[in-house]
């Protein structure tokens, strides 16, 4: 038992002793991995840690850094106890040739029209997003451009230098975009020259002229003015080549923008006169949309109203019904394109066409009315023919004329002593003729100077169109037979004289400030 105790004991001792030497040689590699590890993430840093010398010589030049150390150096360090520039002090005038002499600042004008979103005929405005660009001379923000490797300085903040106090004259509404970061930024180039570019969207009012709507071409301005400098301290000017920009692909939904005109606007108050741009944007009106959307649906509706002439006078019910549902229908239609455009004091292309469409389908409504009338005039007259004949023939004056048949219903004014009828009929040329005998004695019958006096009616220059008619035996259907022709050819000499006018009428002069 002994021995079984002295054997385990002396197992664990020499255990107990590989361990402790594997353990110190596994362990020291372990530090020196780690230590080998953390030297070969970090050669640089433990490099100039312990070395503290500078970069080699050939590195290249940092010329953000460089950048940076300009703007420092000619905006001012707020460390420092002076400031270089004062952003509330005007830029000193540096005149280019062909400008006039005076001590103000000139600032040049460019655009670029990235999109019009919307043309708004009732409220007379429309949107529209720009870049807006500055640029200036500003003697003060010159900087060694280290012999051309900087061209220029980019600047993001906007309270950092002088700007001018630019603001739109028409404007309503408008925002800055700041997604992600301000679509903003400022280029200060060595000379001084500095660029201010922005995007901003406006909504700008937008007078407008309808009277020829929809076929009318509209102008909208875009107005930019200083609104405390005067001519005398800051004067905007057009950038000489190209001023105004449009993107390519500009789409609007009823417009065309047909071209751009940029003018000067300088405006005179009791306090000074301040310098002012302008941007005519002349669009012209698609017909398209307004003829799909207007004139047609008016012209069938027009053309719907004639279908009432063709339909039987006794069919009340379907002409009534066919009549006010086109007139309401009409009505409905002009309430409709009434209430995109704004009430104004003038008539308007298309309330000419609204107001002729509208008379027409209530002339024939009122064709209808007088249809009915006549009808039922027609009705009583011959119903008092009828009772006449009746009368005729209940009180007839009969003459005793013996057996002849011929003379049998003739009054008695209309024969002679013997019974005979005093005239006779003949057919000449195809035209009836009537022998009266002579109104004298039978004695004298035998004479040979009395002759028998005969009667020829003139024959009448025939009418076609009383021909035509008299195959209408009713005054009613004369009215329809009427109304079928004259109303087509009155509206297609409407829509002549419409068209011509609208279409071929000269322009105005543009709408001006």
């Amino acid at each position: 038992m002994f021995l079984r105790v002295a054997t385990l004991f002396s197992a664990c001792f020499i255990l107990a002793s590989l361990g402790v030497v594997d353990g110190d040689r596994y362990g020291n590699a372990r530090y020196r991995s780690r230590d080998q590890e953390h030297q070969y993430q970090y050669p640089p840093h433990h490099q100039y840690q312990q070395t503290n010398q500078p970069p080699p010589s050939n590195a290249h030049t940092n010329f953000r850094t460089k950048e940076k150390q300009l703007l420092d150096n000619i905006l001012g360090s707020r460390g420092q106890g002076q400031h270089r520039y004062d952003r509330r002090i005007r830029p000193s005038s540096i005149q280019d040739e062909g400008e006039k002499d005076g001590d103000h600042t000139t600032v040049k004008i460019n655009i670029m029209i990235r999109s019009i979103n919307k043309i708004d005929d009732y409220h007379m405005e429309y949107s529209v997003q720009v870049t807006f660009r500055e640029q200036w001379n500003d003697d003060r923000l010159n900087f060694n451009d280290s012999d051309g490797k900087i061209k220029y300085l980019t600047l993001t903040e906007t309270d950092k230098i002088w700007m001018p106090d630019l603001f739109f004259k028409n404007e309503k509404t408008g925002h800055f975009h700041d997604i992600i970061l301000p679509n903003l930024y400022f280029r200060i180039f060595p000379n001084g020259d500095v660029l201010y570019s922005i995007r901003i969207s406006l909504t700008l009012s937008c007078p407008m002229d309808l009277r020829l709507y929809p076929l009318d071409t509209q102008v909208c301005q875009l107005l930019m003015a200083s609104y405390g400098w005067t001519t005398e301290d800051l004067v905007f000017l057009w950038k000489p080549d190209d001023p105004v920009q449009v993107t390519n692909n500009l789409h609007l939904p009823r417009f065309t923008l047909e071209k751009f005109d940029t003018k000067y606007c300088n405006s005179k108050t009791n306090t000074g006169e301040y310098s002012c741009l302008l941007v005519d944007l002349i669009f012209k009106r698609e017909f398209s949309y307004y003829l799909i959307q207007y004139y047609i649906p008016c012209c069938m509706l027009v053309i719907v109203s004639w279908v009432s002439f063709w339909l039987d006078q006794n069919a009340v019910p379907a002409r009534v019904a066919l009549g006010v549902t086109t007139l309401l229908t009409m009505s409905t239609q002009i309430s409709g394109i009434n209430q995109s455009l704004p009430p104004v004091s003038y008539t308007k292309a298309i309330d000419v066409w609204t107001g002729v469409c509208l008379t027409f389908v209530f002339g024939a409504l009122l064709e209808f009315a007088l249809v009915n009338y006549a009808s039922r005039s027609d009705m009583q007259g011959d119903l008092f023919i009828k009772k006449r004949r009746q009368w005729e023939m209940e009180h007839h004056v009969s003459c005793d004329m013996g057996p002849s048949t011929s003379t049998a219903h003739l009054p008695c004014d209309h024969l002679d002593q013997d019974g005979q009828p005093s005239f006779t009929m003949q057919i000449d040329n195809g035209q009836p003729s009537f022998a009266m005998k002579p109104l004298v004695p039978p004695f004298m019958e035998s004479h040979n100077h009395i002759r028998t006096c005969e009667i020829h009616p003139l024959p009448h220059a025939e009418n076609c169109c009383k021909t035509w008619l008299s195959k209408f035996p009713t005054r009613s259907k004369r009215i329809d037979v009427i109304a079928r022709i004259t109303f087509p050819l009155v509206f297609a000499l409407f829509n002549l004289v419409y068209w011509s006018a609208y279409l071929l009428r000269e322009e105005g002069a543009p709408i001006t400030e």
